[in-house]
């Protein structure tokens, strides 16, 4: 209930704010040309964003989430999260590999997904990162990526209501989707403007540790 409330509570701010100021331009950090070692280290998660609910609906389950960044070896970084779920913790790893000709990740197991990091200088926000997972459509005759979400990530003492939603309103923005008809539908909603966003976040986090 209390994550509910928060939610909507975050989404209304996020409403004001993007009426009162205009979202900060995202900026796409090129994984093949960033220096990854100043993102190793603790990562703990603060918001996440989607034009769709079940994008981000694994999210409302969990009452904290703590990630680390490891460099396993040269081009290849491993993510570790902790999640707490009421008592329980769930500890889980992903493996994502730098390739040259590409400016995403490769996650192993999942190689047709691309995962993309973003400044977080649009979440107002230097000192943190901003993740974003999307998967091609299920069919070529849909128009709409699979999936499609942004997860934002910093140190413990930041969060705030003001950066998680200028979060909120930077994740309506989009990266070209994967299939020729979804790209379509892409170009149109840009000339259109649409904007629907739904967000979930964290408001207290701890160390699952």
């Amino acid at each position: 209930m209390f994550n509910e409330t928060w939610s909507g509570f975050l989404y209304l701010c996020s409403l004001a704010y993007q009426a009162l100021v205009p979202c900060t331009l995202p900026q796409l950090l090129m994984v093949k040309t960033i220096n990854h070692q100043q993102y190793l280290g603790k990562w703990y998660f603060k918001a996440a964003v989607s034009h769709r609910e079940a994008d981000i609906q694994k999210f409302r389950v969990f009452d904290s989430m703590v990630f680390t960044i490891e460099e396993a070896a040269n081009d290849t970084l491993v993510l570790t999260g902790n999640m707490r779920m009421g008592e329980d913790c769930i500890k889980q790893s992903w493996t994502y590999h730098i390739q040259p000709e590409r400016d995403d990740m490769v996650m192993e197991g999942r190689t047709f997904r691309r995962n993309l990091f973003w400044s977080g200088t649009w979440a107002n926000c230097l000192d943190c990162i901003i993740f974003q997972e999307t998967e091609p459509p299920l069919r070529m005759t849909e128009a709409e990526d699979s999936l499609n979400r942004f997860m934002l990530y910093g140190e413990p003492d930041q969060e705030n209501v003001h950066s998680t939603a200028t979060f909120a309103c930077g994740g309506q923005a989009k990266v070209k989707p994967h299939s020729p008809l979804a790209q379509k539908k892409f170009h149109a909603n840009q000339k259109e403007n649409v904007s629907v966003c739904v967000c979930v976040s964290q408001n207290k986090l701890q160390s699952s540790s």
